[in-house]
């Protein structure tokens, strides 16, 4: 015998017993031998040992059940089930009717377990993460189309990206083109007292119209065809392209309505292909010409250019030191010009605090002047010291002496601040260590 989940189909129906036609209930018995179609038995017929045409009942079976636990301990395959199909019936947010629909659990457990495991699934995260991935590393091969389930961007009107848009308004899916092409057929009115020169005159104007309806039309197509209407979805896919590719790409974009959306895309792709394998051949060559016959040599040849780099590096201030030493003045600004680079090297969040003042701050006249040096560059408020060299110093008393393991469990401040405050203490003599 095995156990399996559910019924083939829709989860959410009742298959009927071939014995006694009810709607099977679980435990339900299938046949492993006969079907398809599944034959299904409820355990009552299955015990009285029911026979039909080719089913006997010797036949090997499996038992069909949902009461185990899929994603959640304290929820069985059954009541997942449940819960799915109450969510269908009930809608989403409606978690009463829901918990009132399943009956073996409250509001407040079907609402948890519903968005922890089907709403906020990590599993589902990285699916979506690979599928992004997958996106990035495919190559498009034919350009953007504009979908009209796409919600595109909805600047104001008159706006720099409204302009960018070609006066693309959202709500009617048109642009700003030509808005007052009608305007000149308002007054046209062909009567048969005209004269022939001025129904010819009606006629070109007429003629003017459609030509600046075909324009309408040939630039509405240029955008949706290219993929222009949502422009920043449209520039960061440019910027995937390496930097003279993207200067290409601005190049030929006045080219773009003549070869075709695909055409032109696929005409910039080769192009950013063949900067790859020249990039590549490059890189070969020089592997060529260093004598590097295999990759092997050629990750350590990379790695010692590295470091020969960063040697020259260090060499050539070392030349500029050599520069300036005889000018004390001209070597003093290099000094400071080179500090100034390496502090804004450093990230803002590594930079040393300055030193804390520690006028008008309570008990600051009860510290000698060590004492409130080390206050003001461990940042630390007089009264805070006082309390935890106070606790030190008695806790030094008891044991007979201190660590600093001991010390840190005693001060719950930053270990380093800890240790700070321990190094002085031991070394001014208020403390031993242990």
């Amino acid at each position: 015998t095995s156990f399996s989940f559910g019924f083939p189909g829709d989860p959410f129906d009742k298959p009927p017993c071939r014995g006694c036609s009810s709607y099977l209930t679980e435990p339900y018995v299938k046949c492993a031998e006969c079907g398809p179609p599944p034959f299904l038995l409820c355990l009552q017929c299955f015990t009285r040992g029911f026979e039909y045409k080719k089913h006997q009942s010797d036949h090997t079976y499996e038992i069909m059940t949902s009461d185990f636990p899929v994603l959640d301990p304290n929820w069985t395959a059954q009541e997942e089930m449940s819960l799915l199909e109450a969510v269908m019936d009930c809608g989403f947010g409606n978690w009463q009717d829901v918990a009132n629909q399943m009956c073996t659990k409250s509001k407040e457990e079907c609402e948890k377990h519903y968005m922890k495991h089907f709403i906020n699934n990590p599993l589902f995260a990285s699916t979506l993460l690979n599928l992004k991935q997958a996106e990035e590393v495919q190559h498009h091969e034919t350009a953007i189309p504009f979908h009209p389930a796409d919600d595109p961007p909805r600047p104001t009107f008159d706006s720099l990206l409204s302009r960018d848009m070609a006066g693309y308004m959202p709500a009617r899916a048109d642009f700003e083109f030509d808005n007052y092409a009608e305007w000149d057929l308002r007054d046209i009115d062909f009567v048969e007292d005209d004269s022939d020169i001025l129904h010819a005159l009606k006629i070109a104007v007429v003629d003017i119209y459609h030509s600046r309806l075909k324009e309408r039309q040939r630039r509405k197509k240029i955008i949706r065809d290219h993929g222009l209407i949502n422009l920043r979805k449209f520039q960061i896919l440019e910027r995937r392209y390496p930097k003279e590719v993207q200067d290409l790409y601005e190049t030929m974009r006045r080219f773009a309505r003549i070869l075709g959306p695909v055409e032109h895309d696929k005409f910039i792709e080769s192009h950013a292909l063949e900067f790859e394998l020249r990039r590549e051949i490059k890189r070969l060559q020089e592997y060529r010409a260093a004598g590097i016959t295999n990759f092997c040599s050629a990750r350590t040849y990379d790695n010692l250019k590295k470091s020969r780099d960063e040697e020259r590096l260090k060499r050539t201030m070392l030349s500029e030191v050599l520069q300036y030493i005889q000018d004390s003045s001209a070597c003093q600004q290099w000094l400071s010009r080179q500090a100034d680079i390496v502090s804004s090297l450093i990230p803002a969040g590594r930079r040393s605090a300055p030193p804390l003042n520690l006028t008008g701050l309570p008990g600051t006249e009860k510290l000698n002047e060590k004492e409130k040096e080390l206050c003001q560059m461990v940042r630390l408020v007089p009264g805070a010291y006082l309390e935890y060299k106070a606790a030190l110093v008695n806790e030094c008393n008891k044991q007979g002496g201190l660590r600093l393991a001991q010390a840190r469990a005693l001060i719950k401040i930053d270990v380093n601040k800890t240790r700070k405050i321990y190094d002085f203490l031991i070394r001014e003599g208020y403390i031993t260590k242990a």
